[in-house]
């Protein structure tokens, strides 16, 4: 039986470019909110900052930046983003970005050793916005289960 991961994306988009100085306690914290991601438990991967150059073209947004990371599973994930170090800059991010009307995070299922690309990404936050959490794509407000996902048929 193959085994199964939590990948998750979310997007934000800043109120400012990277260089501005509106951004820059942003860009300084960057490195140790990956740190914190890397040493965490149940981390598998995180798309570096060298692979996020399509990104622009397949959301069709450059201002918009895109996070995606595999995650043994879900709390795992959650522990990471509300139980680390991570809390203090996450707090903060009304500072740098702004409101996205559309559904800004999505979690899915993939198997062990498959990484999440941008169109992978894009295909959860359109499913999610149209039809809402189904095991397909998720949030944290919904406790899917690799179960769940494996039995969804997609509308």
């Amino acid at each position: 039986m193959t085994a199964y991961h939590l990948a998750q994306v979310n997007i934000a988009k800043r109120l400012a470019p990277m260089d501005d100085p509106i951004m820059q306690d942003f860009v300084n914290n960057v490195d140790k909110m990956n740190a914190i991601a890397d040493q965490s438990n149940g981390f598998v991967w995180r798309l570096k900052d060298e692979d996020k150059d399509e990104a622009a073209s397949i959301f069709q947004d450059d201002s918009l930046l895109i996070n995606m990371s595999v995650w043994e599973n879900q709390e795992s994930l959650f522990n990471y983003t509300y139980r680390s170090n991570h809390i203090e800059v996450f707090k903060r991010k009304k500072e740098w970005f702004s409101k996205v009307k559309m559904a800004h995070m999505a979690f899915w299922y993939v198997p062990v050793g498959y990484m999440p690309n941008f169109n992978d990404a894009k295909l959860r936050l359109d499913y999610l916005n149209t039809h809402g959490e189904t095991p397909f794509a998720f949030t944290f407000k919904s406790k899917f289960t690799i179960a769940d996902a494996l039995n969804y048929k997609q509308l």
